[in-house]
């Protein structure tokens, strides 16, 4: 099972948010620091069960530092058919929307572009979570047109640029 956490920040509370991230024993190749919506993405994977995502990461993270809080709000994404697996740091992330029954169908046509490293369907305030590659905002803006212009159904975009951690 695999999950994805999106994590809105208090102003300035970032950099502390991912430290107790990393503190918690989260690889920092999956914890992503984003210009986008959210501040911060951080994906599960290997996960036994839901109850093993609530009770190991969800809880003690959404009451992080009780003292003072640093998260404004958290939205999970369930992965209901994971894509490709990826190495490589993905330069932005894409949160798309589509109708319930074509999910498969632009999971399929995502993953059939190369710039796309990979595209995983889930039950959340998104349809489907993209990872993209990119060498500058001006190719970026041509993958997301092509993405657009190529793969039906698709019926709201959302971009997160991904940011250097430290």
């Amino acid at each position: 099972m695999k999950t994805y956490m999106l994590l809105s920040c208090k102003v300035g509370a970032f950099n502390k948010v991912l430290d107790e991230l990393v503190k918690m024993g989260l690889s920092k190749k999956d914890v992503f620091l984003l210009f986008g919506p959210v501040d911060i993405l951080v994906q599960f994977r290997d996960l036994k069960n839901l109850p093993d995502f609530i009770s190991r990461w969800f809880n003690p993270i959404r009451v992080m530092t009780p003292q003072e809080p640093m998260i404004d709000k958290t939205q999970t994404l369930i992965v209901i058919s994971e894509g490709k697996s990826f190495a490589e740091e993905p330069f932005a992330f894409l949160f798309l929307n589509t109708q319930p029954r074509n999910l498969e169908v632009v999971q399929e046509k995502l993953q059939a572009i190369p710039q796309v490293l990979t595209a995983e369907t889930v039950f959340g305030p998104y349809d489907v979570i993209c990872a993209v590659r990119a060498s500058s905002k001006e190719e970026l803006k041509l993958l997301i047109s092509k993405i657009q212009d190529e793969v039906p159904h698709i019926q709201g975009t959302v971009t997160a640029i991904v940011a250097s951690l430290y």
